[in-house]
This record gives structure tokens, C-alpha cells and sequence, in this order.
């Protein structure tokens, strides 16, 4: 694709060029696997709970993030538990990403599964539990609520998992990439669960081999791509020579993309292997009032 250049650079060198000249990053790229556990509200006094943070709280570059608080993953052991914790101005997502155990929100009790995905409202204080005998793994989604926003509280604990979610072909995004509409905003006719106020959409997407979810663009959302299963080539932003901008990821591969930032993906996946997925969620920017497109 005429991407030279660009492969040839690693993707944290383009970022730190970025930061250093004082701009905020077009995109940015983590991975569990390389990415230390910190101290964090999740872990405080905490036992048997360790947290890695991808993007926002607890990354160098959290600043880059407008509207994501924090993007990270938990692991807790068996036998442990996370902290108890509480966000009055940040709304959160939960997606168990392997093992089991049981989240408790404001004294509601439920367990949950390997690819569940629930919805924790501000201000609601919450914990992770593992009774089980292998480890809990799960994605920390936080996203800021803006000054004078009025969010509804949820009237229960809203839950759901992916199995329960049918895939279908969205328009614009090519048939060879099919969707599963995960979560939406309170006012979704859509989404498995309608319940967000800043979280825009999660979604996932399984690709079929070759399979590409067409290159796009949002003007007023942050998004970020995580990588559950397989490899292919990620298209965050354009390339040196002004095509777009293709790098090779991973499992475990979190990329954060700034608004307006070139965004896909083309499958790695060869005939008769299993598909590629990637889980992906946008977010509202806060744009300042009167200034939204």
C-alpha cells in the first residue's frame, strides 16, 4: 500500500515524535503483553488484583484521551478481589475477557463469564470477585461524564454476553466483516443493551478470511480497537506518503484513535482457520459548547 516508511517505524516512535512536538498523537498503540501492571483505585488494599492500563489512568500518555478515562485490564486471581471503587463523574464497561466470578454493584450481586459485558453507571460503587479456581481477566472501560450532563440512574444492573448477540452485515462496512451490537446510549433501538450516556457504541467484529472492515472516519467520537482474537493489519491514520496507514497487530493489541483519525482493519486469517475479532468502542468527544460539528 506504499506504507514503507511508516512500517518501518515503530508505532511508539511515531507517538513520542508526536508528543514531542506538543501535539496530541493521531493514534496510539498498546499491548497487554507488554504493558507492566501499576498500583491503581482497583488494586488499593486490594487482594490477589493487579491492573495494566492501555490508555488513560495510569498511562503516560493519558492526556492524549478526551473523553476515555481509563481503558485498562484487570486480572483477578483466586480467591481475591478488586477494590471497592466509585466514579461520581465516569460511567464504565465491564467485558470479561476469560475465566468467571461474580461483580457487585451497589449490593446487587451478579456472576459473570467469559465474554460478558455489563454496564456500570457513575457514581455506582462497584467490585470483582473470584471464587473460581483460575484467573478472572477482564476490560476496564471508563468514560468522563460532562459538567452539568444529567445521567439517569439505572434502575438494575444491566448485563448481557456476546453468545446472545446476533453477527449482521452493517452498511458501508463491506460483507467480508460482520457486527455484534454490543451496548449503545439509553436512547438505542439497536443495541443488545441500551444504557450508556458517553459511550457512543460497543461492538464486535468477526471477520471472515480476508475479510476488512473498510477504512472510515468519525468527526466527533474517540474510538479505540482491542484485538480478542487472530492478527491482520490495523489502519490507524495515514501513511508518509499520504495512503492510509497499515501496521501489523496482534491478540492483545489496544489502539487508541483520536477523532477524525482513519480507522480499519484487514484480516490475517487464512481459509479455514478460525476468525479474527475485534472488540471496538466509541465514545462522544467533549467538544466545547457551541463548538460541536
Amino acid at each position: 500500500m506504499g506504507c514503507d516508511l511508516v512500517r518501518v517505524l515503530p508505532v511508539a516512535l511515531l507517538s513520542a515524535a508526536a508528543v514531542a512536538l506538543g501535539a496530541d498523537p493521531t493514534f496510539l498503540q498498546r499491548s497487554i503483553g507488554a504493558t507492566p501492571p501499576r498500583a491503581d483505585d482497583l488494586t488499593r488494599g486490594a487482594k490477589g488484583a493487579s491492573y495494566r492500563p492501555l490508555f488513560g489512568a495510569g498511562d503516560p500518555q493519558a492526556r492524549s484521551l478526551k473523553s476515555i478515562a481509563r481503558y485498562g485490564e484487570l486480572t483477578v486471581d483466586p480467591g481475591g478481589a478488586s477494590a471497592v471503587v466509585r466514579y461520581p463523574a465516569e460511567e464504565q464497561i465491564y467485558f470479561i475477557l476469560s475465566g468467571a466470578g461474580e461483580v457487585t454493584c451497589d449490593g446487587a450481586h451478579v456472576p459473570v463469564k467469559a465474554n460478558d459485558f455489563l454496564y456500570l453507571p457513575p457514581g455506582s460503587g462497584h467490585t470483582v470477585a473470584n471464587g473460581s479456581t483460575e484467573p478472572l481477566r477482564l476490560l476496564v472501560m471508563g468514560f468522563r461524564i460532562p459538567k452539568g450532563a444529567a445521567v439517569a440512574p439505572a434502575k438494575h444492573l444491566m448485563i448481557a454476553n456476546t453468545a446472545d448477540v446476533p453477527l449482521q452485515v452493517l452498511p458501508g462496512h463491506g460483507p467480508t466483516a460482520k457486527f455484534k451490537l454490543l451496548m449503545g446510549t439509553t436512547e438505542s433501538t439497536r443495541d443488545k443493551l441500551a444504557a450508556a450516556s458517553q459511550m457512543v457504541s460497543l461492538f464486535l467484529m468477526d471477520f471472515a478470511p480476508g475479510g476488512t472492515n473498510i477504512p472510515h472516519h468519525h468527526e466527533t467520537e474517540e474510538e479505540i480497537y482491542f484485538v480478542l482474537k487472530g492478527s491482520g493489519d490495523m489502519v490507524a491514520g495515514g501513511g508518509m506518503d499520504g495512503n492510509e496507514g497499515r501496521h501489523a497487530t496482534k491478540q492483545g493489541d489496544a489502539w487508541f484513535l483520536r477523532l477524525n483519525t482513519t480507522v480499519g482493519f484487514y484480516s490475517g486469517a487464512q481459509p479455514g482457520r478460525e476468525h479474527d475479532q475485534v472488540l471496538a468502542v466509541r465514545s462522544s468527544f467533549p467538544f466545547p459548547r457551541g463548538r460541536r460539528p
